[in-house]
């Protein structure tokens, strides 16, 4: 009986371990629980705007000269005329070159068939240097000297141009971002106003009138805005033209359109313009160009003078030594004097033609020297005048808000008239955009000063 309760006894506790392992491996083929996902965001993030480019005067003007095509061009011809006259300046000198030859002339009978040739076989491998002294080489220099100062002033002349557009082009458009506030305001304005006499008209206080008069300006007022939209648009359009190799309007202006800039005395302007002028720079180097060109032709009266060293070989052998031990080499040296007699009248012919140029080319000097007197009084006149109306259109345009807000509240008392209204944002709209325009005028007019000094004035 003992026997028969320890059987069941271990058997009891072997199904109980199997059991508890089954468990345990249910347990460790269970997976862990998933974990949450963040959801993914299906929709794409747009790009970042990039930050506008803050462009100074300065920074436009460097960015318009690297991107000018005409003030390359002058550029350009400057360093050619100075090229010009260092190959000039390298023909005074001597030069040196390196003449190898080798010929061959038939025998008959023993000797070469030509009487002109030393033997049958001959090579000459000499060095020479060659120098030749002439008036016309000496005048050609001077000549070249002339034109590249002449270039030179040119290039001035296109990079002081050049000022003036990108003045012009960037306060332009500062300008247009102001007018389009101003046409935004009298929109706003516009609208606040067709909304007022709808009110009093439904109070029985206006006539019907009135609102049609507010519509009709209300949409001018729109049609404005609109205009002052485009004039930006353009305006930023030929800006980033003339500033930006690859075309790019993104960006905004770092210069007050309205900030103080002092305009420099009269007598500044006439000390600056006499000493650095390029105009007459360019005149009188034209001047100059044109005497040397008389000079070099008159030198075709005279003799020229050419020296000649030569060292080296000339013999039956390409070699330093020949048959018995006797040297090749050996030296020569020639002048050559000549002395022109006779070509027709050609030398005649071309000196009149450089006095002819010399002439015309002083007649233009004179001409930029009046020019540059008459051009400093009415380019500073201009300044002046401009900076004058300056104040009067600044007080203008404060005075026009205010004549407005005044205006419009007599219109809601009923002390007005429809038409002081719509006359009163008139005249505030045409005193703002004079405003504008004038400071750009006294903006260029400073610019146009420094085409004759060389110094733009600058807040």
């Amino acid at each position: 009986m003992k026997s028969h309760l320890y059987l069941v006894l271990s058997w009891a506790s072997v199904a109980a371990l199997l059991f508890s392992c089954a468990g345990n491996a249910a347990a460790q083929e269970t997976p862990p629980p998933a974990t949450a996902q963040p959801p993914r965001n299906t929709q794409q993030v747009p790009a970042a705007t990039p930050a506008p480019l803050r462009l100074t005067l300065e920074d436009a003007l460097a960015r318009a000269r690297k991107n000018s095509t005409q003030f390359q061009a002058a550029q350009t011809d400057a360093a050619i005329a100075r090229q010009d006259r260092y190959q000039a300046a390298a023909a005074l000198l001597p030069s040196v070159a390196y003449n190898n030859q080798a010929i061959y002339t038939k025998v008959n009978r023993g000797n070469p068939i030509f009487i002109a040739n030393n033997g049958a076989h001959e090579y000459l491998s000499q060095a020479n240097v060659h120098e030749s002294i002439d008036l016309a080489s000496i005048s050609g220099f001077r000549r070249a000297s002339a034109a590249s100062a002449l270039a030179k002033a040119r290039a001035e002349i296109a990079s002081r141009g050049l000022v003036v557009t990108v003045v012009q082009s960037y306060y332009s458009v500062a300008a247009a971002q102001l007018k389009l506030e101003v046409a935004k305001k009298t929109g706003d304005e516009g609208d606040r106003f067709l909304k007022l006499t709808q009110e009093l008209e439904n109070g029985g206080e206006v006539a019907h009138s009135d609102v049609i008069k507010a519509e009709l300006q209300t949409q001018d007022r729109h049609r404005q805005l609109l205009e002052a939209q485009l004039g930006l648009l353009n305006a930023r359009l030929d800006f980033a033209v003339l500033i930006f190799p690859d075309f790019n309007d993104n960006f905004e202006l770092a210069e007050d359109l309205h900030a103080s800039v002092p305009l420099p005395t009269l007598t500044e302007v006439q000390q600056r313009a006499a000493r650095d002028n390029p105009d007459v720079r360019a005149a009188l180097a034209a001047v100059q160009q044109a005497g040397h060109e008389v000079t070099g032709a008159r030198g075709g009266y005279l003799p020229s003078l050419s020296l000649d060293y030569w060292y080296g070989i000339d013999a039956p052998q390409f070699a330093v030594n020949g048959p018995g031990g006797v040297s090749n080499l050996g030296s020569a040296a020639a002048a050559t004097l000549n002395i022109p007699i006779w070509n027709w009248g050609a030398t005649q012919s071309r000196i009149k033609q450089a006095e002819l140029r010399r002439a015309q080319a002083q007649r233009e000097l004179s001409l930029a020297q009046r020019k540059l007197i008459a051009e400093i009084k009415s380019l500073y006149a201009e300044a002046d005048t401009a900076l004058n109306e300056l104040s009067g259109l600044s007080r203008g345009a404060e005075l026009s808000g205010e004549g407005l807000r005044l205006t419009t509240l007599r219109y809601k008392g009923g002390e007005a008239t429809v038409l002081e209204v719509v006359d009163a944002q008139s005249t505030f709209a045409q005193a703002n955009a004079a405003y504008q325009d004038g400071a750009v005028r006294y903006r260029v007019a400073l610019a146009n000063l420094q085409t004759l000094t060389g110094v733009l004035t600058t807040p």
